[in-house]
This record gives C-alpha cells, structure tokens and sequence, in this order.
C-alpha cells in the first residue's frame, strides 16, 4: 500500500514538473516576441532598411541625405518609439532577407503585403495605398502598352517588386515574356535609364515614383495607371513579433488620426 502511495506521489509530482516545464517554455517565448522592441528601445535606436531609389517615398537629396515620403514617416515613429532612426540602403530585393536574418530591424520601403513575404516576415497595418504604372517614351509610335498587350514589347521592372511578381505570374510563367523581354533592374531608375536609352520600350513601376521618375527624366509619360500588384502600403517587421507590430500599427493609427501622414501625402505626393 506504501509503494502504490509513493507511485501516485510521484506521478503528481512528474505531472506538476510537465506542466511547470510548459509554462515556462510559454513565457520564454512570450518574452521572445518582446525583446526586439526592448533591445530596440534599451539601445536607443532601430535600424532601418531601405531601397533609396524609389522617390517620393524614399531617395537621397542633392545633400546626400535619405529622405522621402516614407523616410519622414519613419523617423516620426521612431521618435515616438523614444529611438533614433539608423538608415541602411540595400537593394530592395535583399530587404526581406535582411529582417529575417537580423541584419536590420524593420523596413520601410513603399512594401505591399503578399502571401509569399508573409511566410518569412510579418507586416504592420497599412500606411499607405498605391496604383500601379506603365511607362513609355513620349515618341513611342504604334501600340500603346496595356496590361493585356505586355507581351508585346521589350518590358522593365525593378526586381523583387510586386510588378515583377505581377509580370512573373501573367507573363513569364506563361511564356508571353522571356528573359529577352522582361528585363529586372536592381534600381528602378535603371530601369528609367534603359528607357530612355531604348533598350526597354515599357516600365511597369508603382504610380507615385513613376510620376517622380517621369518628371526627373522627361521625354516619358504615363500610359496606364490602375490597381493590377499594388495596394496598401505595410512597414516589414520580424516575424511573431507581436509587441512591435502592435507599438507601431498603434503609432500609425494615431499618424493618421492627426493628419500627419496626409501632410505627408501633400508634401510628397501633390501635382
């Protein structure tokens, strides 16, 4: 009787010490998901990557310095993180992979949400909405590109974008583009170059800094402008980091309460 006793005492006890075990597994990865932020704010500053190329949303002034639509609107969540902003400039193709490897902190980089993005990052709420362009030479003669005629004509895009994405899907995967006449740019005004050199006959780029870029070169112009990739605007953050996404998507909804990104959308985006 003394035996099965001590048996039911230690199977009460193995059970206590799972569920002790569990718990503390719980909180540890609770705690996880908070020590970005923490480490973020303990250090003072947050480590920000972005493509700076893509104007008016970010790109560098005649000064040298990274500015742009989305530059101010991450420099004013930083500070009301209580941290300073530290900018890092990478191709935007190499963004995702830098939050997932901890190179940087977050990214900022006119960025849509995506199913594929999502399985190795998490987004904050939306900031901002796009429209998709296409982009010609004024003297452009004959056809006029459209979403359905691509396949027609020699065609840029700035790699790793969801108008590649677009383009990979409707017309690469399909055979209607090939690596002959979908040509991918590490920089979108490469691509804008390239144009204006003839060696492209049509950009597919996001509308605001395709208006930026055709204003910047001139001689272009804008022949399509329509929702086909683009959508609402998300800052990249680490994935199951629950505490930052929620600081930021709460400083975001105040920005927007306050008019502060509508500011922002005048001061970049105005005709």
């Amino acid at each position: 009787m003394q035996k099965i006793i001590h048996m039911e005492e230690l199977m009460k006890r193995l059970i206590y010490l799972a569920v002790v075990l569990v718990l503390v597994f719980a909180l540890a990865a609770c705690s996880a998901s908070s020590d970005h932020l923490a480490a973020m704010k303990k250090a003072g500053k947050m480590v920000v990557g972005t493509s700076a190329d893509y104007p008016p949303f970010e790109f560098v002034d005649e000064a040298g310095n990274t500015t742009g639509f989305d530059v101010e609107l991450m420099n004013e969540i930083g500070k009301r993180l209580g941290v300073t902003v530290e900018w890092t400039d990478m191709p935007f193709d190499s963004l995702i992979a830098a939050v997932q490897g901890g190179k940087i902190d977050l990214s900022i980089a006119a960025f849509n949400y995506d199913e594929e993005r999502d399985k190795t990052v998490d987004f904050t709420d939306a900031y901002y909405t796009s429209e998709d362009a296409l982009v010609v030479l004024e003297t452009l003669s004959g056809d006029v590109p459209t979403p359905e005629n691509l396949d027609k004509f020699v065609v840029g895009v700035q790699s790793g974008t969801t108008q590649d994405g677009w383009l990979t899907d409707n017309y690469e995967a399909t055979g209607k583009l090939t690596a002959d006449t979908l040509l991918r740019y590490e920089r979108v005004d490469q691509a804008f170059m390239d144009l204006q050199a003839g060696r492209v006959q049509v950009i597919m780029a996001d509308y605001v800094p395709a208006k930026a870029l055709v204003d910047q070169f001139g001689g272009m112009k804008i022949v399509y402008q329509g929702v086909l990739s683009t959508g609402p605007m998300n800052i990249v953050i680490p994935d199951g980091d629950k505490n930052l996404q929620t600081e930021i998507n709460k400083i975001i909804k105040e920005l927007q309460d306050e008019g502060f990104i509508d500011a922002l959308a005048v001061k970049y985006f105005a005709e």
